[in-house]
């Protein structure tokens, strides 16, 4: 009777341990291939995208953000034959440096991808949109990155954030990366 059920709890452990697989290589496209994945390929795998682009040349860009409790954003990049060109996990300090005074909102949204539509705020009383990303910083620890847009002058900046979330023995709960 014991081997019966270490069979069965084996056969769980192996079922369970598959599905986390399977579903980790939907999450970031894990296992697509550049150059050989077709569009629809990728949206078999990964889902229908959160936006998606096309430029004049027959690219497309498509967007897969994974929050609010994911903190990693996905840009597919598609070439204009529909295969696969690369994809890119966007939620990081060298993407957000690309952000610049008199940045627009379509370039945030094609660099970073959308953020959470919880954490999208507008303050009437200083005519500013505040949009939202939680991240792993370089530090492998949450954090938080706003982009504001000044609605009179037009003037974008931003901000960075660490959260202060203490897990188990006052240390900081881990990230993933």
């Amino acid at each position: 009777m014991n081997d019966q059920r270490a069979v069965g709890w084996t056969y769980l452990a192996v079922s369970v341990g598959a599905l986390v697989l399977s579903a980790c290589a939907g999450y970031s496209g894990y296992g697509l291939k550049p150059g050989v994945a077709t569009l629809p390929e990728v949206i078999a795998t990964m889902g229908k995208p959160a936006s998606s682009w096309k430029d004049p040349d027959g690219s497309e860009q498509l967007a897969y953000p994974r929050g609010p409790a994911g903190p990693q954003t996905f840009m597919v990049f598609m070439a204009p034959d529909g295969r696969l060109q690369r994809i890119e996990q966007v939620l990081n300090m060298e993407h957000f440096a690309r952000i610049q005074p008199g940045s627009d909102k379509e370039f945030v949204l094609r660099l970073i991808g959308p953020s959470e539509p919880q954490w999208t705020q507008y303050f009437k009383a200083r005519d500013e949109l505040v949009w939202e990303w939680q991240f792993c910083d370089s530090w492998n620890q949450l954090a938080r990155f706003d982009v504001l847009f000044d609605g009179t002058t037009g003037i974008v900046r931003t901000a960075y954030q660490r959260q202060a979330l203490m897990g188990f023995n006052g240390v900081a709960p881990f990230c993933g990366q």
